[in-house]
């Protein structure tokens, strides 16, 4: 039996990203998984926010997540 064709989901973009109800899309941080006690406290409070996607990459990242906009 075969596998329907149609439109997926890019499944390692979706977990990366995040699209809000107005159609931004919103992402983490890098630097937050290792090394912290070198990083002083105020660094590691500005990395736990999401932050707004570029709108130039935008485009492709949506592309990737068909159902979510």
């Amino acid at each position: 039996m075969r596998r329907p064709k149609g439109v997926r989901t890019k499944k390692s973009v979706a977990k990366r990203f995040k699209i809000t109800a107005r159609g931004k899309v919103l992402r983490a941080h890098a630097g937050k998984r290792h090394l912290l006690q070198g990083k002083s406290a105020k660094r590691r409070r500005g990395l736990r926010s999401t932050s707004v996607v570029d709108p130039r990459d935008e485009y492709r990242i949506k592309q990737c997540l068909p159902f979510d906009h």
